[in-house]
């Protein structure tokens, strides 16, 4: 059996709609990063927090996960202010920010058109992720932002995906992981109010205490 690395080569082309729409974004953007975003953080890191996939101006663009549209900004000013990061966000990848304890990632690597990927490209890249969680030998926490996140997470390590329950703020033992389902960290979430910043903060309030314990 092939063993399968942890992050997409450039030019992975597994899933053809997201190459075409990839193709359509180096023609449009040449200067974009344009290709599968590779997780940011510390190889060493006990907590993973997992999104769905690159928004096509974030980091897509960037090359950095949730860098460069709003949804980084209040995930790292959350891993800042609890201990899981240093330095600055500026939502750019040359901005000197390090993530401590700490990786980002995403389930699907690559931008989907209209920011949502098929169940075919979440199953096609899943292999990548399971990779992703199984080279990190302290990982102990896994925090899921959103629901189509959790799903993909307890996939990739052999559940179920009724095998944990949706809902912010649920935690659920799988193997040696816990996991912390969040809501989506997104502007839509935020702006509606179903995400408050309290209600964020709350979750690695929690990952901070069973880390420590």
């Amino acid at each position: 059996m092939a063993v399968v690395s942890a992050e997409p080569e450039r030019d992975c082309s597994l899933c053809p709609r997201l190459v075409s729409y990839r193709d359509e974004n180096r023609a449009a953007h040449p200067d974009w990063f344009n290709g599968p975003a590779p997780s940011f953080g510390d190889p060493q890191a006990r907590l993973l927090v997992m999104g769905l996939a690159p928004g096509r101006t974030g980091a897509n663009r960037t090359g950095r996960p949730f860098t460069g549209d709003y949804a980084g900004a209040l995930l790292f000013e959350t891993l800042l202010r609890f201990g899981f990061a240093r330095g600055q966000f500026l939502a750019r990848p040359d901005d000197g920010l390090e993530l401590t304890d700490c990786m980002v990632s995403n389930a699907v690597r690559c931008a989907p058109p209209g920011n949502k990927p098929t169940t075919q490209e979440e199953n096609a890249c899943r292999p990548f992720l399971t990779a992703r969680i199984r080279a990190l030998p302290k990982l102990r926490a896994i925090v899921t932002l959103g629901d189509v996140s959790r799903r993909n997470v307890l996939k990739a390590l052999g559940a179920k995906a009724s095998a944990a329950a949706p809902g912010h703020g649920v935690t659920t033992d799988i193997g040696p992981y816990r996991l912390f389902n969040s809501y989506h960290c997104s502007r839509l979430n935020t702006n509606t109010g179903r995400l408050t910043t309290e209600m964020f903060h709350a979750v690695f309030a929690d990952v901070r205490t069973y880390l420590d314990a």
